[in-house]
C-alpha cells in the first residue's frame, strides 16, 4: 500500500530533480510538478480503496511510471509560461508516455491482471497528458487548443447534472484510436517543426474527431436510456392490462 500511496511523490521527486540537473527547471514547474505528485497520491490512494486495491500490479505500475512521465510534461509546461524550456526533454517525455501507453495494456493481457482500476487508472493519465500537451500548444497556435485537453473533464462534468451520461458505455476501439491521434498530434506540434498552418489544420482535424466520438457516445447512451425508459413504460402498461 505504500507505493500506492508514494508513488507518484517518489517518481515525480525525481524526475523533477533530473530534468533540473540536465535543462533546468524554474519555480512554476516545480510548484506544478510538485502539485501533480501531491494530487495524484491523493487520487491513487482514494481510488485504490474504492476498488479494494492493496498494491499495484505489472500492468499499474507501467500506468504509474506514464503518470510519472505526464507530471513531468505538466511540469515544463507550466515553466514555459514563465521561462524557455527545453521542446526536446518536454517531446521526449510525452513520446515516452505515449508508447508505454501501448506496454500497459500489452502487460495487462500478459499476466492476467486486467481490472476495472488500471482501465481507469491507464483512461485518467491519457487525459490528464493531453491536457498538459493541449496546455503547451495554447503558446504557439491559441488558446483553442484547450478544447482538446478540456473535452474529456467537460464530459464528466456534464454527468454531475445528466445522469445519463454517467450510463456505462460498450467500449469502442475507435475511441482509443483518436485518443492516440490526440497525443500524437499535440506531441508534433510541441516540436515546433512543424509549420504553424500546418500545426493549425492537424489539430483541427484532431478536435474534429474527439468531437465525433465524444458526440458518438453520448448519443448512443442516450439512446440507450431512451429505449430503456421505453421497455419500462411498456412493461407497467402491460402489466397494468393484465391487472385490468
Amino acid at each position: 500500500m505504500r507505493v500506492v500511496h508514494a508513488g507518484p511523490v517518489i517518481g515525480l521527486t525525481t524526475l523533477l530533480a533530473l530534468l533540473a540537473g540536465t535543462v533546468g527547471l524554474g519555480g512554476a514547474g516545480w510548484v506544478a510538478g510538485a502539485g501533480c505528485g501531491l494530487v495524484g497520491t491523493v487520487l491513487l490512494a482514494r481510488a485504490s480503496a474504492r476498488h479494494g486495491v492493496s498494491r499495484l500490479g505489472p500492468a499499474d505500475r507501467v500506468t504509474l511510471t506514464r503518470a510519472v512521465l505526464a507530471g513531468g510534461v505538466a511540469a515544463l509546461t507550466a515553466d514555459s509560461f514563465a521561462r524557455p524550456v527545453s521542446a526536446p526533454a518536454l517531446v521526449t517525455l510525452a513520446a515516452l508516455a505515449l508508447a508505454l501507453d501501448r506496454v500497459d495494456g500489452w502487460v495487462a493481457r500478459r499476466t492476467s491482471t486486467s481490472s476495472e482500476f488500471g482501465a481507469r487508472f491507464d483512461l485518467e493519465v491519457d487525459a490528464f497528458l493531453i491536457l498538459a500537451l493541449s496546455t503547451y500548444g495554447t503558446r504557439s497556435l491559441g488558446v483553442w487548443v484547450l478544447l482538446i485537453g478540456l473535452a474529456r473533464y467537460g464530459f464528466v462534468v456534464a454527468g454531475w447534472r445528466l445522469a445519463w451520461l454517467r450510463e456505462p458505455a460498450p467500449p469502442r476501439y475507435w475511441c482509443k484510436v483518436v485518443a492516440a491521434i490526440q497525443g500524437v498530434v499535440l506531441t508534433a506540434v510541441a516540436t515546433g517543426l512543424a509549420p504553424r498552418p500546418l500545426g493549425l489544420a492537424a489539430v483541427a482535424v484532431a478536435l474534429a474527431l474527439l468531437a465525433e466520438s465524444f458526440g458518438r457516445e453520448a448519443w448512443w447512451k442516450w439512446r440507450h436510456v431512451e429505449r430503456r425508459a421505453h421497455r419500462v413504460v411498456v412493461t407497467l402498461l402491460g402489466e397494468q392490462a393484465r391487472a385490468g
